[in-house]
Parts: structure tokens; sequence; C-alpha cells
């Protein structure tokens, strides 16, 4: 009898379901040649705590899971229509190439080694000579080319309030008053109506595919009595370990988050600048030493005011072209979205509000999506093209446990 039942329980247990020995990973080239590609996806649970991605031949490939529990790895070469599958298992994870440093009041975002964007988070220092009121904070300066070219300007004497990479608006209303976050008192009297606060780095971290931060920033009107929140903004930055452009390119998504701080809406009357706003270089700072080119083919003259999926501007940094381009998401708020680009000045700015009075309601976020290329080289309409339709409509993946 005790035999007998032994061999009743081996039997039940051979029957139990194992754990899979892997997750297949299937991409999808889609309609569009891929290469370099980033590729994603939801991570099911009984994958999760999986690290070690494989190609076909068992080769391991560089791998990174998120908070949101996405995996995230880069497709080196794919015709469009065709397919590639890996394995996802259980193994060491891939060697960390997206480093994040905090260095006092900036953040240092590097892949590699080399340096790719600092985040500025409290006001920096203005240099000698500039007024203190236009101290700023919450902005991406200095951002470097993978042969650490410099594509950034920071309190340039024309503008001293433009820097770097920012999000500001210029025209706006709120509660009768109308507080300017773009220009920073830069009128005869020096008033400063607005201010765009950094609140708090709310996290960050490194990778084998990404690294990044979230943090927080406050929009504060300063013509209320007291000054009063107007605005909650949430930045998320995302840099990619991807050889983009052969290797020429860095690439970075940047996602803002803004949503009304009280009971009361945000009006954003018409206007012709106000948005995600950069600052070229201050070598660009000659009229004719920046180019710009956008998804249409336009010039800087042509493609001031237009809409396009994406903008390029750049010019010649130490002897060598160099520049960054600003990729517009589809699902952005009036997409493709109004362009201003500055006719004497190496700015740009993406400016939702040039199409009519909108505003932002309580309860309902405002999400602002874009990703940057920041190039050696000059602009190159078909690699541009192709790295839109890259981020615009990425290759898809399908999962399956083995």
């Amino acid at each position: 009898m005790k035999t007998a039942l032994l061999l009743l329980a081996g039997l039940l247990v051979t029957q139990l379901p194992t754990r899979a020995a892997a997750l297949r990973v299937t991409a999808q080239a889609g309609e569009f040649d891929r290469r370099g590609s980033l590729v994603s996806f939801t991570v099911p649970p009984a994958a999760r705590g999986w690290t070690r991605l494989e190609t076909e031949s068992g080769g391991a490939w560089p791998f990174q899971v998120d908070a949101e529990r996405k995996g995230w790895f880069v497709l080196d070469e794919l015709k469009a229509g065709a397919t590639k599958t890996f394995r996802l298992k259980s193994g060491a994870p891939a060697a960390e190439a997206v480093t994040v440093k905090q260095d006092g009041a900036v953040v240092r975002l590097a892949v590699n080694g080399k340096p790719v964007a600092a985040y500025q988070t409290t006001p920096s220092a203005p240099p000698p000579g500039v007024a203190a009121h236009y101290a700023h904070g919450a902005y991406l300066h200095p951002v470097h080319t993978p042969a650490g070219r410099l594509v950034t300007g920071d309190y340039p004497p024309d503008h001293k309030h433009q820097r770097g990479i920012f999000f500001a608006w210029t025209h706006t209303e709120f509660e009768g008053r109308t507080p300017d976050f773009w220009n920073m008192g830069k009128g005869n009297d020096a008033k400063v109506t607005a201010a765009t606060e950094f609140v708090k780095l709310e996290r960050s971290w490194k990778g084998a595919v990404h690294g990044g931060f979230v943090s927080q920033h406050r929009f504060v009107d300063r013509l209320a009595p007291t000054p009063k929140a107007m605005l909650d903004e949430r930045w998320q930055v995302t840099v990619f370990a991807a050889p983009a452009s052969g290797g020429k390119a860095w690439l970075f998504d940047f996602v803002s988050t803004q949503e009304c701080a009280s009971a009361s809406p945000v009006k954003l009357p018409k206007y012709y600048y106000g948005g995600l706003g950069v600052r070229g270089q201050a070598a660009w700072d000659p009229v004719d030493a920046v180019k710009f080119l956008t998804s249409n083919g336009d010039d800087r003259k042509k493609g001031d005011a237009s809409k396009a999926n994406w903008v390029h501007m750049g010019g010649q940094v130490d002897g060598a072209p160099a520049g960054l381009a600003v990729l517009i998401h589809p699902d952005n708020f009036r997409a493709p979205q109004p362009l201003r680009l500055n006719p004497k000045n190496p700015q740009l700015c993406v400016a939702p509000s040039q199409e009519g009075d909108w505003e932002i309601t309580p309860g309902k976020p405002y999400v602002s999506r874009y990703r940057f290329v920041i190039g050696d080289g000059p602009a190159d309409k078909a690699e541009l093209d192709r790295l839109w339709n890259d981020y615009a409509k990425a290759p898809t993946v399908t999962v399956a446990m083995e």
C-alpha cells in the first residue's frame, strides 16, 4: 500500500505544470526598415525577474526592464515586413551602459562614460554682468554630441532668459492675471511675473539600455497677491544606449506632464511662441551661422509658423558640423505641432498656441512627448524621417512562454 501511494504521488508531480524555461520575444519591423531601433514590450508576470535576453544563436543581448515592467532592447537591423526572435531567460543582467549621477544641483547623464546631457535642478548662477533675476533652473544644459560637441547655450547676451532645453508658456491667463513664464523680466521694468521652480528629484535610474530621471516642477504666478502655484509639472527624461545614425547621434526622450495646481484652469491664448524651447550654442549666434530644417524640407524662413513632425537646428562646432533635432510625437496636442524658428537667433520653440486659444483644465493632464536626436554631422532629412518613423511607429513585439 505504501509503495502504491508513493507511485501515485510521483505520477501527480510529473503531471504538474512546470514554469516555462523562456519567453519567446518576436520583434516585427512593420512597414519600415529598422536600424538601431528602440523596442519595448510589457513583461508578463511569469517572466518577471528574468533579465537575460538571447539571440536565436544563444548570444546575450542588452536588455532592461523599467519601473513600469516594460522590457527594452535595441533592434540592430531588420527589413520591412521581417521578424526577429529573441528569448528572455533567467540570468545575469547586461552591463550598465547609461549612467546617471548627481553632482550638487546638477544631474549628469552619460552613455559609456561620454556625457550626453546635464539637468540643472535649482537655479544656476548667472554669468558676470547678468542680472540676478535671470537665474533659472529646471532645464537641460549642457547637451553634447557623441564626439563631445556642445549644441546648447545658456544665458545668451541677446535673450538672457533662454536656456538649453526648457518648457515655458509665454502668454497665459490665470484667475484674471497674465503671468509670463518665458521672458523672466526681459522688459524695461525688469518685472518678473512668473517662475518655473524645481520642486524635487523624484527618482533616477541607470541600466544597459537606458537611464534617466523623473523630476517635479511648479509654475508659480508671481502677479498674485502672494505667489500662487498655477501648474504642477513632471519631467521624465530617458537617455538611450542606442547606436543612432551609425553611432553619430544620441537619442533621449523627453516627457512633460502638466496639471492644474488649483481648481482654476490655465488659459493659453493664441500666441506665436511658448511651450518646448531650445537654445542653440553660442557659436551659432550670428544669424548666418545656424541652419534649420523641418520634416517638410523647409528652412528657417519657410519653416517658421509651419507645422512639422520634426525640426533640426545645427551649425559648425569646433570646426565640424553638429546639431540637434526635436521629433514630435503624433499623439501630442495639435500634432504635427506648430513651430517658431527665431529669425535672428539659434532658438526654436514647439508652440501649440499658434493655432488658437486653448486651456489646461483641472483633472485633465497635459502631456507633451518629444524625442531628441543629438548628432554629429549636418542635417540628414532621410535619416531624420527614419528616426521619426521609429519613434512614432515603433516596431511591435509579440511574446509567448516556452
